[in-house]
Protein backbone atom coordinates (compact mmCIF):
# COMPACT_ATOMS: atom_id res chain seq x y z
CA UNK A 1 0.00 0.00 0.00
CA UNK A 2 1.35 3.04 -1.05
CA UNK A 3 2.15 6.31 1.30
CA UNK A 4 0.11 9.05 1.38
CA UNK A 5 2.73 12.28 1.56
CA UNK A 6 2.39 15.98 1.28
CA UNK A 7 4.91 18.51 0.59
CA UNK A 8 3.99 21.81 2.38
CA UNK A 9 5.63 25.22 2.22
CA UNK A 10 4.16 28.74 2.56
CA UNK A 11 3.12 29.73 -1.01
CA UNK A 12 3.68 25.85 -2.61
CA UNK A 13 5.39 27.72 -5.64
CA UNK A 14 8.93 26.55 -5.51
CA UNK A 15 10.19 23.74 -2.95
CA UNK A 16 7.19 21.84 -2.67
CA UNK A 17 6.60 21.54 -6.03
CA UNK A 18 9.96 20.56 -7.40
CA UNK A 19 9.44 17.69 -4.43
CA UNK A 20 6.05 16.62 -5.49
CA UNK A 21 7.66 16.50 -9.12
CA UNK A 22 10.95 14.35 -7.64
CA UNK A 23 8.72 12.18 -5.38
CA UNK A 24 6.24 11.59 -8.71
CA UNK A 25 8.87 10.74 -10.62
CA UNK A 26 11.18 8.58 -8.26
CA UNK A 27 8.59 7.30 -5.70
CA UNK A 28 5.32 6.52 -7.58
CA UNK A 29 5.70 2.65 -6.73
CA UNK A 30 5.49 3.45 -2.72
CA UNK A 31 4.01 7.35 -2.86
CA UNK A 32 1.01 9.22 -3.11
CA UNK A 33 1.85 12.62 -3.41
CA UNK A 34 0.47 16.07 -2.67
CA UNK A 35 1.88 19.35 -2.31
CA UNK A 36 0.11 22.71 -0.83
CA UNK A 37 1.17 25.77 0.65
CA UNK A 38 0.29 27.75 3.55
CA UNK A 39 -0.96 30.99 1.48
CA UNK A 40 -2.52 31.88 -1.61
CA UNK A 41 -0.04 32.49 -4.79
CA UNK A 42 -0.63 32.79 -8.18
CA UNK A 43 1.57 30.73 -9.70
CA UNK A 44 4.83 28.43 -9.94
CA UNK A 45 7.85 29.88 -9.83
CA UNK A 46 9.47 30.30 -13.63
CA UNK A 47 12.74 29.29 -12.28
CA UNK A 48 11.47 25.98 -10.51
CA UNK A 49 9.46 24.95 -13.96
CA UNK A 50 12.86 25.51 -15.57
CA UNK A 51 15.28 23.56 -13.49
CA UNK A 52 13.05 20.59 -13.33
CA UNK A 53 12.65 20.62 -17.09
CA UNK A 54 16.50 20.57 -16.95
CA UNK A 55 16.00 17.45 -15.52
CA UNK A 56 13.41 16.03 -17.59
CA UNK A 57 10.32 16.63 -14.91
CA UNK A 58 7.62 18.65 -16.39
CA UNK A 59 5.96 20.72 -14.05
CA UNK A 60 4.59 23.24 -15.94
CA UNK A 61 0.95 22.42 -15.55
CA UNK A 62 1.31 22.41 -11.52
CA UNK A 63 -0.24 25.40 -9.84
CA UNK A 64 0.00 26.48 -6.41
CA UNK A 65 -2.88 24.70 -3.83
CA UNK A 66 -3.88 24.94 -0.28
CA UNK A 67 -3.73 22.89 2.48
CA UNK A 68 -7.77 22.77 1.91
CA UNK A 69 -7.23 21.35 -1.82
CA UNK A 70 -4.48 17.96 -0.75
CA UNK A 71 -6.08 15.36 1.73
CA UNK A 72 -7.50 15.83 5.45
CA UNK A 73 -4.83 13.21 6.52
CA UNK A 74 -1.63 11.71 4.92
CA UNK A 75 0.70 9.51 6.06
CA UNK A 76 3.86 11.76 5.84
CA UNK A 77 3.78 15.47 6.03
CA UNK A 78 7.10 16.89 4.87
CA UNK A 79 7.27 20.77 5.55
CA UNK A 80 10.16 22.51 3.48
CA UNK A 81 11.22 25.33 6.10
CA UNK A 82 10.37 28.86 6.56
CA UNK A 83 8.85 27.56 10.05
CA UNK A 84 5.86 26.51 8.00
CA UNK A 85 3.26 24.93 10.86
CA UNK A 86 0.49 22.76 9.54
CA UNK A 87 -1.59 21.95 12.51
CA UNK A 88 -4.44 21.39 10.20
CA UNK A 89 -2.73 18.50 8.41
CA UNK A 90 -3.39 14.90 10.53
CA UNK A 91 -0.45 12.53 9.99
CA UNK A 92 1.68 9.71 11.77
CA UNK A 93 4.84 11.29 10.37
CA UNK A 94 6.27 14.71 9.79
CA UNK A 95 9.83 16.69 9.88
CA UNK A 96 10.99 19.82 8.66
CA UNK A 97 13.19 19.86 6.06
CA UNK A 98 14.23 23.31 6.69
CA UNK A 99 15.47 24.26 3.34
CA UNK A 100 15.86 28.22 1.73
CA UNK A 101 13.82 29.47 -0.85
CA UNK A 102 15.86 30.08 -3.89
CA UNK A 103 12.92 32.34 -5.05
CA UNK A 104 14.48 35.60 -6.20
CA UNK A 105 17.88 33.95 -6.67
CA UNK A 106 19.86 32.57 -9.30
CA UNK A 107 19.10 29.78 -11.50
CA UNK A 108 21.89 27.90 -9.58
CA UNK A 109 20.50 28.56 -6.46
CA UNK A 110 17.24 26.66 -8.07
CA UNK A 111 19.58 23.76 -9.17
CA UNK A 112 21.25 23.23 -5.86
CA UNK A 113 17.88 23.31 -3.95
CA UNK A 114 16.18 20.81 -6.58
CA UNK A 115 19.67 18.51 -6.02
CA UNK A 116 19.04 18.56 -2.27
CA UNK A 117 15.65 18.18 -2.48
CA UNK A 118 16.21 15.18 -5.05
CA UNK A 119 18.33 13.67 -2.27
CA UNK A 120 15.84 13.99 0.64
CA UNK A 121 13.54 12.39 -1.85
CA UNK A 122 15.65 9.51 -2.33
CA UNK A 123 16.08 9.25 1.38
CA UNK A 124 12.34 9.40 1.80
CA UNK A 125 11.46 7.01 -0.66
CA UNK A 126 14.38 4.42 1.18
CA UNK A 127 13.04 4.94 4.43
CA UNK A 128 9.17 4.03 3.32
CA UNK A 129 10.34 0.94 1.22
CA UNK A 130 12.39 -0.12 4.36
CA UNK A 131 9.44 0.28 6.34
CA UNK A 132 10.82 3.13 8.82
CA UNK A 133 8.02 5.11 8.27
Amino acid sequence: MKKKVAFVCVHNSCRSQIAEGWAKKLGSDVLEVCSAGTENYHEVKYGAVDVMKEVGIDISEHYPKLLTDIPEEVDILITMGCNVQCPFVLCSHSEDWGLEDPSGGSIEEFRKTRDLIKTKIEELIKRVKNKEL
